[in-house]
């Protein structure tokens, strides 16, 4: 079962850490799965498979992360931020950069975590080899404040519990979408070396 494979890394990652450092390390072990858009992860039953694949975007990263948190104490609220694919700091290359030019507004996935009776701003999209694109890597987080978005916001942010998880559903992607997702993911796949 899906979740056994879960909770058998959840063990892994937090064996002998206290609450702290437990949930930095699986902060870490979750930011460091490579960013790649595979819109079939973002299925709420699907998400695991970013283990399988090694390899998965904000949302299954998100979720991942919330289930984890959930099975370690912490209170978890998904935030979902509106973001336009051409407001990134990276350049990208020509062809990738009209493409983006012509996405729709996406929606960006976090997660909001209750520490010390605190919310905080959790992000574990960006894998550190993206750095160098310029992409936003949280390379050093304390597990007590914000860490940066992935994102530059474009609208409001929107707060769910995760038993309203099915009211976030992404829209299926289209062809123009698919068409973007696979040449970002190329170029990132490029640019890890």
């Amino acid at each position: 079962m899906a979740t056994d494979i879960v909770d058998r890394k959840l063990h892994d990652w937090t064996r002998g850490k206290n609450a702290k450092d437990a949930r930095i390390s699986i902060f870490y072990k979750i930011r460091d799965i490579p960013y790649a858009v595979i819109p079939e992860l973002n299925d709420p039953e699907r998400y695991v498979d970013i283990l399988k694949f090694n390899r998965g975007s904000c949302t299954p990263k998100h979720f991942l992360l919330c289930y984890m948190y959930q099975k370690i104490g912490l209170e978890v609220l998904y935030v979902v931020y509106p973001f336009r694919w051409n407001d990134f700091e990276a350049v990208y290359p020509p062809e990738l950069q009209r493409l983006a030019d012509a996405m729709p507004i996406s929606y960006h996935l976090a997660c909001k975590v209750d520490i010390d009776g605190k919310l905080v701003l959790v992000d574990a999209t960006i894998d550190p080899a993206l750095q160098k694109i310029g992409l936003p890597v949280n390379k050093k987080w304390d597990g007590l404040s914000d860490t940066l978005l992935a994102v530059n916001p474009c609208g409001e942010e929107q707060l769910y519990h995760p038993s309203e998880i099915h009211f976030m559903q992404p829209p299926t992607a289209d062809e123009q979408s698919l068409a973007f997702y696979n040449r970002l993911n190329v170029w990132l796949k490029d640019t890890r070396g």
